[in-house]
């Protein structure tokens, strides 16, 4: 006989529904994903540090887990929500099924209950604190579990590598700052033949520069950037420097270190289905997305950043240009995984902006030796 698993919310709403996965009993902030496909990159994304992530397409599981199709070592989300678990896989790729990883995790999931109404609770009331469990505890006590169990902020740190490791590569030097990165952002610069530095989360200006590096990437990762004062220290003392290509975070990052500000979402964008309008060109992208927080648009005045990408849902800020230094940022995911490979070409855009900074570079010599000559004659 299957076990039977409960998902509380902080605001009382209660779940009842069938286990799989692991016999545990974690807390987390309860969150939606819209993606049709793809819950092993979900699960394997460590944005998703410490929430527990329910995903609204109703069928999860029937194409097993594959190897190669990880994002990271090992899935970070403290549960899993789904309408229907299938437990066998049908799929030439699968190694083995969801059930099986999240028990080796030690993650429980909850199956067999109303993902529609939940969803329809998150987008009403916004995300929320909430506990899944297999135990057989009274609710009263569940809920003090939740009130008690202090929010984390060290997710970054959690999902970060802890020390230096290289992907060699034949052209530009990059080197790509790890807030909880997403293989598919190596992938990317990889498949250009980048040489790829990948660097710890709380790495220094002066580190990072003994890298001699030809630019630099920051990457995704978990939680509100303002638990990560280091970094925005950090890019402050690259900017102009070096090439900068913010993802996600890193674009949250990047607009906290050119003095924009940030804030949370009401419930976030979670899925591989979001539109974003590129304002030079007013073409529509449909993006990859997993983020809570957002920058504020009119905490851009006064600084030398310009928008240029919004969301067309919403309006909220989805990318942004520095109008003196070499660097921009989005707000989703143009590593996709899972979702449309639209955005891939921002890689491409970073690589000719490297290249465009080295010729201005070449070129600042020449021109200082030239106008010395022409003073020296005059």
């Amino acid at each position: 006989m299957q076990t039977q698993a409960r998902l509380l919310l902080e605001d009382g709403t209660l779940f009842s529904g069938k286990a799989f996965g692991a016999d545990a009993e974690l807390t987390g902030e309860v969150v939606f994903n819209t993606g049709i496909t793809g819950y092993q990159e979900v699960l394997s994304d460590p944005s998703y540090c410490g929430q527990i992530v329910t995903m609204t397409y109703p069928l999860i599981g029937n194409y097993g887990i594959t190897r190669d199709d990880f994002e990271s070592i090992r899935p970070f989300v403290n549960g899993f929500v789904v309408r229907r678990h299938e437990p066998v896989p049908s799929n030439w790729r699968a190694e083995y099924s969801v059930d099986t990883l999240l028990k080796e995790y030690g993650i429980p999931g909850i199956s067999e209950i109303d993902t529609r109404m939940l969803t329809r609770i998150i987008r009403h009331h916004g995300t929320m604190r909430g506990v899944i469990t297999t135990s057989s505890k009274p609710v009263e006590e569940l809920m003090e579990m939740i009130k008690s169990t202090p929010q984390v902020r060290d997710q970054v740190a959690r999902t970060s590598t802890p020390q230096i490791y290289t992907s060699p590569g034949s052209k530009e030097r990059i080197v790509l700052v790890d807030f909880g990165s997403k293989s598919g952002i190596l992938k990317e610069l990889t498949s250009r033949g980048c040489d790829v530095i990948v660097v710890p989360h709380n790495t220094t200006a002066d580190e990072i520069r003994r890298l001699r590096p030809d630019g630099i990437q920051l990457s995704n990762g978990p939680g509100d950037p303002k638990d990560v004062p280091y970094a925005v220290e950090m890019i402050k003392e690259l900017l102009g420097e070096y090439p900068i290509f913010g993802i996600c975070l890193g674009h949250q990052l990047f607009a906290l270190a050119s003095g924009a500000d940030t804030e949370k979402l009401k419930f976030g964008h979670r899925g591989g289905n979001h539109p974003v309008k590129e304002l030079s060109s007013g073409r529509c992208y449909i993006t990859s997305q997993n983020h809570s927080y957002a920058v504020k648009e009119d905490s851009i005045q006064g600084t030398d950043l310009e928008i240029t990408h919004i969301n067309n849902n919403d309006k909220t800020v989805e990318g942004l240009k520095h109008t003196k230094y070499p660097a921009f940022s989005v707000q989703y995911h143009p590593e996709a995984a899972p979702g449309p490979h639209d955005s891939s070409y921002l890689f491409d855009e970073f690589l000719n902006m490297i290249a465009e900074h080295k010729n201005n570079e070449i070129r600042k010599p020449r021109q200082a030796i030239l106008a010395a000559t022409v003073k020296g004659a005059r």
